[in-house]
């Protein structure tokens, strides 16, 4: 039965056919894409014709039919093509890079995928054509990080998958995806989480959060108080460097962080204690960095300088990022309040899609309550290991 427009938006993932090889093929991912089904020389093949909707069922159509023209005459259509646009591996990806760039929240991001790509991939088969890349290539590029570099490694396999099916999105590529994992790659290599446990980021002992403050305190500098103000909320170093006086309400006593600078895309209010907000320093202009450089006026501090700031105090074994691990622990084995608070406190999202629909709320209060409780423990010097924190406040040990 020929498609419909109404089809087409419809159809769920699967494949679904207009008649005379012409198939909509629809991801999981909701991704729609146009292939035309054939045989040359007794070989089944498969020719892109594009992305639904940037080619429409009409164009579609129009583009079967010049293919079939050109089997009729004994040519294979996907030959042709490669022939006509022999793209490499390498200007596929960066391609692709270039497209997905606007879309990205961090500028890392392209950065990272190229950084990549260049150091493990490209050598191997960027040079290659894209419609060319088969499942030995691949492994090839692989093979070498699987191993020694696993969590490296599986970013990698999912890149050059990307670069792959965007090939295939462009018409220039056909067939299934050499780099695909689940019932592929998944029976010629080990499992990446098999091969090495994930590395945590080192964090200090709970207990030694309150003497560690007290020696932070005595240093100056914006480092220094960003550092101390990324622990007193357990924030990510990225959110605090990018904190503006726009975000902070001092009345409220809540810092709100857009959207668009958090990880889950989501926004998230903070509740401030006194000692947070008293490592904000003075108010300044609205749009004005609340931790702008001091060497360099108008910009964020690098990602680098709270970490100077460890090594100064002699702390090389720990990072900044560490402190949520260490808030967590502190939380979780110190105090009485529900899992759900504290996640909430790390802007952790809910994993189970069951639980995630209920979750209306961000339980602000019982995090506000969290979080000064918090305060307290951390700015108590010398006395950390002997406080028992319930959910009623801190509590001297007998």
């Amino acid at each position: 039965m020929a498609l419909s427009v109404q089809k087409l938006k419809s159809a769920g993932p699967g494949r679904h056919g207009d008649g005379r090889g012409l198939f909509l093929y629809v991801k999981a991912t909701g991704a729609r894409s146009w292939v035309l089904r054939y045989q040359v020389q007794g070989r089944r093949r498969d020719l892109g014709l594009g992305a639904y909707p940037d080619i429409t069922l009409a164009m579609a159509r129009n583009r079967a039919a010049e293919a079939r023209r050109l089997i009729a005459e004994g040519q294979d259509p996907i030959a042709k093509k490669q022939q006509a646009q022999p793209k490499t591996f390498k200007e596929t990806a960066l391609e692709l890079i270039e497209s997905k760039r606007p879309g990205w929240k961090n500028a890392k991001h392209a950065a990272q995928w190229t950084a990549t790509l260049d150091a493990y991939v490209f050598p191997k088969i960027g040079q290659m054509q894209v419609a060319r890349v088969e499942t030995a290539d691949v492994i090839a590029a692989l093979t070498p990080i699987w191993t020694t570099k696993p969590e490296t490694a599986s970013r990698v396999r999912q890149r050059i998958e990307a670069a792959l099916d965007y090939a295939t999105a462009l018409g220039i590529r056909a067939g299934e995806n050499p780099a695909r994992w689940r019932g592929h790659l998944d029976h010629l290599l080990p499992k990446p989480s098999k091969l090495r446990a994930v590395k945590h980021h080192p964090a200090l002992p709970h207990v030694q959060i309150a003497d560690f403050m007290a020696d932070l305190a005595a240093r100056n500098g914006v480092a220094a108080r960003a550092l101390g103000f990324t622990i007193l909320t357990a924030a990510r170093s990225g959110e605090t460097r990018g904190m503006t006086w726009s975000e902070v309400d001092l009345d409220a006593r809540i810092w709100t962080i857009p959207a668009e600078r958090m990880k889950a895309g989501k926004e998230h209010r903070v509740p401030l204690s006194d000692a947070a907000i008293a490592q904000l320093g003075p108010r300044r202009d609205h749009a004005a960095l609340v931790f702008e450089s001091e060497s360099k006026p108008g910009k964020q501090i690098s990602d680098m300088s709270m970490t100077a700031v460890l090594r100064r105090m002699g702390r090389d074994a720990i990072t900044v990022h560490g402190f949520r691990s260490t808030f967590r622990d502190w939380a979780g084995e110190t105090t009485g309040f529900p899992r759900e608070v504290i996640e909430a406190a790390l802007a952790h999202g809910i994993k189970d899609k069951a639980e995630a629909a209920y979750a209306r709320s961000d339980l602000f209060k019982k995090r506000r309550k969290l979080m000064g409780v918090c305060a307290e423990a951390a700015m108590r010097s010398g006395q950390g290991a002997n406080i028992v924190t319930l959910a009623g406040g801190p509590m001297l040990r007998r």
